[in-house]
């Protein structure tokens, strides 16, 4: 090597930046072009960054999604927040989080800014039509790669067999998820010495995660009985953000019960586009929580309610996330997540049904899902663009 010559390589401090800016770039898109919920989000994740970029291995992705369901909140943003910090660390937790959420938020608060103004939602239905065929697509070729990594056994498979008869049954996540993982647990103390400690240490961490969300909860709570102002409107949406298991759905059932029947901030119909709004954008679903906060308080109260909501996920995300490789490496531990994993794919797959059943309504609507998922198999093309396709055909279809 010539004298002065110095090898060429990057600096740390600049392979820390570009990790930043794919985090930013990637969640921005997801945010704006994400549709179908949770399931769906989440499926898109895992072939962006497992499939497609490589930043996670299957294992580690479905031992995020594992913490993920074992806190509440929403679940997908959660995914984003973790994937972040196991790429860029803190900065990356915060980046990815918050590049997720903003674009989604920007779109429901112009959405609500025109409510508010005209007095009725914009026409959605043909651009669902063609979205909910790409999103099954998508949500099964996920459940197939992440179900060929999580159920190395008999008994996960019959874990998760018995968690979607339990599921379609009405019982509780929870129920389904703490299930899972003891029975594994009881599996692995059955067939090696037991392990104590590590059993103590994990119902521990457990207990600890518990006690901060009450916390949070019972913090909230003052907001009960109070007359509307900001401060009371971000208790009441980070209390729901702070206990908030489940889906969409749940988050409708919470509303209810805070703003409409005991505050009496708005009403049922009110209520009711929040949540067509929330379902029909991308993004996080929670962000039903930004129309609402515009309809009570302008862009302040969106801005209000949307950091209510959000803000307990990237706490109990900061607290959980360090915990993963530790509940990996303990045997007890990591059969508890191996359960919740099994668990957590019987989740997708009571969603895939349920879609299905309202997605795929005619022939164009299956062809749709069957090219979709020929083209996620064969190739790696990025899901937006396929969201975006369908979309378009769903659009010129209905207008047709």
């Amino acid at each position: 090597m010539p004298r002065g010559a110095e090898p060429s390589k990057t600096s740390p401090e600049r392979e820390h930046g570009q990790s930043l800016s794919e985090l930013a770039w990637l969640f921005l898109r997801l945010g704006a072009t994400a549709f179908g919920g949770p399931a769906a989000h989440i499926a898109i994740m895992e072939h962006e960054v497992v499939r497609r970029r490589g930043w996670l291995t299957s294992g580690q992705f479905l031992d995020l999604l594992g913490a993920t369901n074992l806190i509440p909140g929403p679940n997908s943003t959660e995914m984003a927040i973790h994937i972040g910090h196991a790429r860029a660390g803190w900065p990356g937790l915060l980046v990815a989080g918050a590049a997720f959420i903003v674009p989604s938020t920007l779109i429901v608060g112009a959405i609500a800014w025109a409510y508010v103004r005209y007095g009725s939602l914009p026409a959605t239905t043909g651009l669902l039509y063609g979205v909910k065929p790409v999103v099954i697509a998508i949500v099964v070729q996920a459940l197939w790669r992440l179900g060929t990594q999580a159920l190395r056994s008999v008994e996960l498979l019959v874990v998760t067999m018995v968690a979607v008869v339990a599921l379609v049954a009405g019982v509780h996540e929870l129920v389904v998820l703490a299930g899972a993982g003891i029975i594994m647990a009881l599996v692995r103390l059955a067939s090696t010495a037991t392990r104590k400690a590590a059993t103590l240490w994990a119902l521990g961490a457990g207990g600890s995660l518990a006690a901060g969300s009450s916390a949070v909860a019972a913090f909230a709570a003052a907001a009960n009985g109070a007359s509307y102002g900001l401060w009371p409107m971000f208790l009441v949406f980070l209390k729901i953000g702070s206990v908030l298991f489940g889906s969409g759905y749940v988050l409708l059932a919470f509303l209810r019960a805070d703003l409409v029947q005991r505050l009496g901030w708005l009403t049922e119909q009110q209520l009711l586009d929040a949540t067509a709004v929330g379902q029909v954008t991308p993004g996080p679903v929670f962000t039903t929580a930004t129309f609402v906060g515009y309809l009570l308080g302008g862009s302040t109260g969106a801005g209000v309610a949307t950091l209510g909501i959000f803000l307990p996920a990237f706490v109990f995300v900061a607290l959980s996330g360090p915990l993963v490789p530790r509940l990996r490496r303990s045997p007890v531990a990591g059969a508890v997540l191996d359960g919740v994993n099994a668990a957590s794919l019987a989740f997708m797959a009571v969603v895939v049904w349920q879609l299905g059943r309202t997605a795929l309504v005619d022939p164009i609507a299956v062809v749709l899902a069957g090219v979709a998922l020929i083209t996620l198999i064969g190739s790696r093309l990025s899901s937006a663009w396929l969201l975006a396709a369908g979309g378009a055909i769903g659009w010129v279809v209905r207008a047709l």
